[in-house]
């Protein structure tokens, strides 16, 4: 059994996150045998301290979590949980056990919601998304992509816009939101309800006009956001996948083979659209990277296809679709090269297709205003 966590731990740990704020840190890392380890703009930096036990880590980790979480990281290994501090920087931690070992990842909080303008998010897109009433709106990628800071501003948008009922059920809370024409209710998993499925059953009966699912893990997380879709909710969720039609493919991997053809009916009949990001360098030195993003919009072509299961078909039809505000990966990417946002080194690197992308890049097959 775990002591009481010491007020010289505490102390300890708030300083080092402070620390990492102050230098611009997205990230902190701690783990056993190495000094703290922060990613600025994407690199990793060791910091010029002593190197860290596991005694040591598992003490700091210790003084922000209770008792349930402390549970959990002995039965499964690692938890979860988000913290401030006295700097008002917020923080999404993750405590995990590495071959026997204490290890801890701190992923820093931005204090305000960001604007898609701040994010160099397609604006227009963003914005015709959060206009909709009732469907399901999926944003996807690999961790660390910048899907839950995206979400946060459609959600703050739709708060500052329209007079409604938004619910967020998040595994922790990341952003906090401040009622403006909205309100609005955060329930955090583990503190304010036992899980995303526990959570699901409930939600309709709390008369939410937006809700916010954090992931669909299960098939369970994945019916309840369906059938909150289904009846007359705009509903957001992420997904880990780096292609919209990869996206459409991981939702039928957590419907499982049997219920696979009513899901697709079920995605066909309430996607509003999915948008895909990844975070490349950027040039401007005061912008650490810049979002290149694939966006799907649910067209009556798009909606034909899920339905009737031509999945390959998706990706021509998004690269074709600028005139109904899509585009996919490479496109994306050659508009940021265009627009000097990044290298084209850095573009190709990131490219699902390098020789598309220099394709494009060349001019080939390249008409004025067709990547946005």
């Amino acid at each position: 059994m775990m002591s009481e966590p010491s007020s010289s731990a505490a102390i300890a740990f708030e300083a080092l996150l402070a620390l990492a704020a102050e230098r611009g840190a997205s990230d902190l890392h701690l783990k056993d045998g190495r000094p703290p380890i922060l990613r600025i703009s994407g690199q990793v930096h060791y910091m010029d301290r002593p190197a860290m036990t596991s005694g040591e880590i598992a003490a700091l980790a210790d003084t922000v979590m209770d008792d349930r979480l402390r549970a959990h990281l002995a039965e499964r290994g690692d938890a979860d949980l988000s913290c401030a501090i006295g700097t008002g920087d917020r923080f999404r931690i993750n405590v995990y056990r590495e071959r026997g070992r204490t290890g801890l990842a701190a992923r820093r909080v931005s204090r305000d919601i960001p604007s898609f303008g701040d994010l160099h998010m397609p604006r227009e897109s963003m914005e015709r998304i959060c206009k909709a009433r009732q469907g399901l709106v999926l944003f996807s990628g690999v961790a660390g992509s910048g899907k839950s800071t995206s979400i946060a501003a459609c959600i703050d948008a739709v708060n500052a816009e329209r007079a409604c009922h938004i619910v967020t059920l998040e595994d922790p809370i990341e952003y906090l939101f401040e009622d403006k024409k909205a309100f609005i209710h955060q329930r955090e998993i583990g503190t304010d309800v036992v899980s995303f499925e526990a959570a699901l059953p409930a939600l309709l009966r709390e008369d939410p006009d937006v809700v916010l699912v954090g992931e669909m893990r299960t098939a369970e997380s994945l019916e309840g956001a369906l059938r909150a879709a289904v009846t007359s909710r705009l509903v957001f969720t992420t997904l880990h996948a780096m292609r919209a039609p990869a996206a459409i493919a991981r939702i039928l991997d957590l419907a499982g083979p049997r219920d696979q053809q009513r899901v697709r009916e079920g995605v066909a009949n309430t996607l509003v659209a999915v948008v895909c990001q990844q975070l490349v360098p950027a040039i401007d030195p005061n912008v650490a990277r810049v979002p290149a993003t694939e966006v799907m919009f649910a067209t009556a072509s798009i909606r034909k296809a899920i339905r009737e299961g031509e999945d390959e078909r998706l990706s021509a039809l998004i690269s074709a679709g600028g005139e109904a505000g899509m585009h996919d990966m490479t496109q994306d990417l050659a508009r940021l090269v265009q627009e000097e946002w990044v290298e084209p080194k850095a573009a190709y690197e990131a490219a699902p297709n390098a020789e598309a992308l220099k394709m494009i890049i060349r001019g080939i097959g390249f008409q004025k205003g067709t990547l946005r």
